[in-house]
């Protein structure tokens, strides 16, 4: 277990991203899914991440009938501000107060919940003060909908700003062994202000699985397809990259998995990854990452492995990129 923020909320040191039970990654297994969500409260990964925007709407859904009897295990997360509509069609970024009331209501109602443990906003809208949004979310905790507040992909004045209004407990970004830029300021200024740090994507997208060694290893739908780092020559890059990843796994006896994973957690007590997945297999594959040690050695030899700025390619296409870090 792992305490995130200093407003007393404490979560499973891993938790689970369920987005790929519902879109984005190709192939729907919903029996599957929902036993994964099961094995993974029985492992204790009891920290479940879902959003509004998943699906759209149906993984708010699937996740609530996983733990429609098991409520009392489970530390919810969910996220809104991705406007999108009924036929998946994105529809733009809203932060403002009204649409924070209207997607919390309907996100309680598809979750089938009467409160969200942990509510973040998705992407910050450039067109709404930060303020608002947040004093928005405070009154939501005001009124028991939700217990704790976080942000996601927000730039450090804009945490500070958010934190003044009401305290954040969690910050969500990007965050692996081929994303380190939170190094840079996002880690110190969440340290600073005391708010936890959940650290999506934290195995690259299934990059640094070791498991995607050519760009038809991956659905037709699946939307890595056109992801920068899975393009051409980046794609070739990466692939040298994770195969010293996957070397130095061997040596310790685990799987590359385990080690971007297990690098992360010592990283930080404060941090805690949410690896996605959709079958039970790698679900307990990762849950191994837990033993694995990583040593001063370990971390000296990654750090010339896979430095900051190490992986080629932007973490997703232009035009996605304009609304991180805001």
């Amino acid at each position: 277990m792992r305490k995130l923020g200093s407003e007393g909320l404490e979560v499973s040191a891993l938790g689970l991203g369920c987005m790929g039970m519902s879109e984005f990654y190709g192939g729907r297994d919903e029996a599957e899914a929902v036993a994964t969500i099961h094995r993974a409260l029985e492992l204790g990964l009891t920290f479940l991440d879902t959003a509004d925007m998943y699906g759209p709407f149906t993984n708010e859904v699937l996740v609530g009938k996983a733990v429609a009897s098991r409520r009392d295990q489970v530390v919810l997360a969910t996220k809104f501000a991705n406007v999108r509509g009924e036929n998946g069609e994105y529809l733009g970024i809203r932060g403002d107060a009204e649409y924070v009331r209207q997607a919390c209501d309907a996100s309680l109602k598809r979750l089938g919940v009467d409160h969200i443990d942990l509510y973040y906003q998705h992407r910050v809208d450039p067109n709404t003060p930060i303020e608002e949004t947040v004093g928005a979310m405070a009154e939501l905790v005001k009124a028991g909908k939700v217990r704790y507040l976080g942000l996601s992909e927000a730039a450090p004045e804009t945490i500070r700003r958010a934190h003044a209004v009401h305290p954040i407990t969690a910050l969500q970004t990007e965050y692996s062994l081929w994303s380190r830029e939170p190094e840079e300021d996002i880690l110190p200024t969440v340290r600073e202000l005391g708010i936890g740090y959940v650290a999506y994507s934290p195995l690259g997208r299934g990059f640094l699985t070791g498991q995607i060694r050519r760009i038809e290893d991956l659905a037709e739908d699946d939307y890595r397809r056109n992801a920068p780092r899975f393009q051409g020559e980046d794609f070739q890059k990466n692939l040298d990259l994770v195969a010293e990843i996957e070397t130095m796994a061997r040596e310790k006896g685990c799987t590359p998995s385990q080690l971007a994973l297990a690098w992360l957690l010592a990283q930080g007590e404060d941090i805690v990854p949410i690896p996605g997945t959709k079958k039970r297999g790698r679900l307990e594959e990762n849950v191994g990452a837990i033993d694995v040690r990583v040593t001063a050695d370990d971390r000296v030899r990654i750090d010339r492995i896979l430095p900051l700025g190490a992986a080629a390619g932007m973490r997703y296409a232009a035009p996605q990129m304009l609304a991180l870090n805001r």
